[in-house]
């Protein structure tokens, strides 16, 4: 299916190979990263680096389906055109109706959490009309670079990656030299009231959603120069360099930070030992500029998922359009900058963060699954209809050959299976919450069904 008709602007692919990379790395290092040396050492002691590691490894197998998966595609939309092309419809509008929820979701977050981190700095940005302004202006801004020109936000991403490592890799060469292995050793869980099997899920939750965001890379697939073989190298080269810098963080947060899980600002507090004061400043720095390149992640990824499921009929045909000078989905970029602000400012998008948890995980558990049968219909040269006749589904896109991962089905199995463990970790007001938000996709979708199916 083209991206519009043929008489209609399209959307440009300008953004590069090195651009994509900057992208997901991007999307995945953001605040936590300052707060996940505690979280983790709280509830694991010295014990929470060797569980980074391993965290990696776990994540390794859904990234890898992400890879093959992306690998048929060159068109904007991500998880979503996964599972509709797999599974049909109903399962593909649904996945892509949780994850733009999410996105809002995870704007909102941040442009509220950019004025808290900012207060770190400068205290007024805590109150008032101040920090009405500095949630406003992070988002109004990036929204205006993103809509500017897919090859503004990327660059914008690319500047503020490099911005956001800086401090973070001064901190880990700093830190070697104050490195003490009895300090790192003295790292020990604190109490848990609830039992060492919630803690360890718990800790599993944490470490694995430290990993998260890398999935936003595939959404603006339709302005990638060479989307179906940067993606996926572009995924695996980011959990690499991810890996790395979270493993030499919490070693160093392990070996210079007595107590490490007691402290509220963790990288923050050890700097302060072994740089002073400047330590402090540039971590402080360094938060900020992470909130930031995270926030520009879901204000370029958002819109394409609202844009790819507008153009399939599943809203308004307006979201669905490219602007004909900055080649963007400008109506959807400013739609979703609409309804982030109000979310933000007020602080109601609490709410709906609850169903983040479980449409991440639906959306890794989708794409999983549906790598086994991209593969059989990539075999065929045929898109496979379901039984009901409602699929739209397409023949996969001409150009370089798919990945395809060894093993057969066995990284697909083993990826939905720790999926399924992790949703068993969910509490009930994720559960609630992404239940709430699947019924009213199924509403969306019924009365589109109604008005008379997609829009081609």
């Amino acid at each position: 299916m083209p991206e519009t008709s043929p008489a209609s602007p399209t959307l440009a692919r300008s953004v590069s190979r090195f651009q994509v990379v900057a992208l997901a790395v991007n999307a995945v290092v953001g605040s936590g990263i300052y707060l996940l040396p505690a979280a983790a050492s709280a509830l694991l002691g010295w014990a929470s680096l060797a569980a980074v590691a391993l965290a990696a490894g776990a994540v390794l197998l859904v990234v890898l389906c992400f890879a093959e998966a992306s690998s048929h595609f060159d068109r904007t939309g991500g998880a979503y055109l996964y599972t509709r092309q797999a599974f049909g419809d109903l399962v593909g509008f649904e996945v892509g109706w949780m994850t733009w929820l999410a996105r809002v979701a995870s704007a909102a977050s941040l442009a509220a959490g950019f004025a808290q981190a900012l207060a770190f700095l400068w205290p007024a940005a805590a109150d008032g009309w101040t920090r009405a302004a500095m949630v406003t202006l992070p988002l109004v801004a990036l929204t205006a670079v993103n809509l500017a020109g897919v090859r503004f936000g990327a660059g914008t991403a690319v500047a503020l990656v490099l911005a956001k490592v800086v401090p973070l890799l001064v901190f880990v060469v700093a830190g070697v030299a104050a490195f003490l292995p009895r300090t790192f050793y003295s790292q020990v869980a604190l109490p848990s009231p609830t039992g060492d099997l919630e803690t360890l899920g718990q800790a599993a939750l944490l470490l694995l959603f430290a990993y998260a965001g890398f999935e936003n890379t595939t959404a603006a697939a339709g302005e990638y120069r060479d989307p179906r073989r940067d993606v996926p190298f572009a995924l695996v080269t980011q959990l690499a360099v991810v890996s790395a810098l979270y493993l030499a963080v919490q070693a160093v947060a392990l070996g210079t930070l007595p107590d490490l899980g007691s402290s509220t600002a963790p990288l923050a507090e050890a700097a302060g030992r072994f740089l002073g004061g400047a330590g402090v400043a540039l971590l402080g720095v360094g938060g900020v500029i992470s909130i930031l390149g995270t926030l520009n992640d879901s204000v370029l990824a958002g819109p394409r998922y609202l844009y790819a499921l507008a153009r399939d009929g599943y809203g308004p045909a307006f979201l669905g359009r490219v602007h004909p000078r900055f080649r963007t989905p400008a109506a959807a970029i400013l739609t979703q900058a609409a309804v982030t602000l109000p979310l933000a400012l007020t602080g109601s998008f609490v709410g709906l963060a609850a169903l983040s948890v479980v449409a991440r995980l639906a959306t890794y558990f989708g794409t999983a699954a549906a790598v086994p049968v991209l593969r059989r219909q990539a075999e065929r040269h045929q898109a496979d209809r379901p039984a009901d006749g409602g699929s739209t589904a397409e023949p996969p896109a001409p150009g370089a050959r798919p990945w395809r991962l060894p093993g057969g089905p066995a990284i697909p199995a083993a990826a939905c299976l720790l999926s399924l463990g992790l949703a068993a970790s969910a509490d009930l007001t994720n559960l609630a919450a992404a239940s709430a938000a699947l019924l009213a996709g199924l509403g969306i979708w019924a009365l589109r069904r109604q008005n008379g199916g997609a829009a081609h």
